[in-house]
């Protein structure tokens, strides 16, 4: 037979009894909440994974009836961004194909880019505009539109600008920097080692070459040409021609109206209602997901690096 057990020897049991079933309700609090939060992150990484993949790439739904379609162009074009041609003839060729656009505004907002990719952009519309000769192309000009975006809205039917827009800019650059100088100083010694006397074209770590000068002004005044004939040929006898036109300079949205730069002031709103009379506007300008962005930069990233550190010519 047990004997009883004293008082305190009871205590100390019902207390570690007390201490076990604590310590298990706490270990199951934090498992349960454990798995909340790990649940949470799962449905954290599977929603960014399916916008990733643009699984989640929900697009605006075209208003039913007569509309104005619009595509932006708006930033540097480039063709890793979102004003690459790419891009925005993606938009206008949907734009166009629409059976219920009357019209399409291309809005603009740009200071210029590649003059390659804005030609491939001028290329389009005067494609587009030959296959649907019943739906014009307007511009619209926001803020800039300078150099390869003055090279793009020369295609347009009509060119709309704001009174204070920067518009013009017809020229070409090549920029770059010399680091001759701050290399004597730091006694750094260049070795370039080539095969072709000309394969360290422009090199920014050795002197300016006279004849590698000549021939890269020569190259800018050719592409120089290039933008002159296309603006000759998207504006025609409305182009007031002075010696300042194809100078470079910018003007005012007001003054361009003047030397024939553009035809009328008006926004997006005033050419769908009052030029187009279809005050409902369609956006059909494509918006790229995240997998997308990241594969084009992925692609284009170090070429683009190589292309700006040696100055290659841009429309801006």
């Amino acid at each position: 037979m047990e004997s009883p057990q004293p008082e305190e020897q009871q205590w100390e049991r019902r207390l570690l009894e007390k201490l076990a079933t604590s310590a298990l309700e706490e270990q199951r609090k934090a498992r349960h909440w454990g798995i909340f939060f790990k649940s949470l992150t799962l449905i954290y990484f599977f929603a960014l994974l399916f916008l990733t993949l643009g699984w989640l790439n929900w697009k605006e739904v075209p208003i039913p009836g007569k509309h104005t379609a619009l595509v932006e162009l708006t930033g540097i074009i480039a063709s890793d961004g979102a004003a690459s041609a790419d891009q925005i003839n993606l938009g206008l060729q949907e734009a166009f194909k629409d059976k219920n656009t009357q019209a399409v505004v291309l809005r603009i907002n740009s200071p210029g880019g590649s003059p390659v990719q804005a030609g491939y952009i001028n290329d389009e519309i005067r494609r587009l505009r030959g296959l649907h000769p019943n739906i014009p192309l307007y511009a619209v000009v926001e803020d800039v539109c300078a150099s390869g975006g003055y090279y793009v809205a020369a295609a347009a039917d009509k060119i709309f600008v704001d009174k204070a827009s920067m518009v013009g800019s017809i020229g070409v650059l090549m920029d770059g920097f010399g680091f001759v100088g701050a290399m004597e100083k730091l006694g750094i010694e260049r070795r370039l080692l080539t095969a072709g006397e000309n394969k360290g074209f422009l090199d920014p770590f050795g002197p300016l070459a006279p004849a590698q000068k000549a021939y890269a002004e020569q190259m800018l005044r050719d592409i120089h040409q290039q933008f002159i004939q296309v603006v000759r040929q998207g504006r025609g006898n409305r182009l007031k021609e002075t010696p300042d036109t194809f100078s470079g300079l910018i003007w005012t949205g007001e003054k361009s109206i003047e030397l024939g730069l553009a035809d009328a002031l008006g926004s997006v709103d005033y050419v769908a209602r009052e030029v187009v009379k279809a005050k409902d506007i369609v956006d059909f300008t494509p918006r790229e997901n995240l997998a997308e962005r990241f594969a084009k930069r992925l692609g284009a990233g170090v070429a683009e690096s190589l292309l700006r550190f040696s100055g290659v010519g841009t429309l801006r």
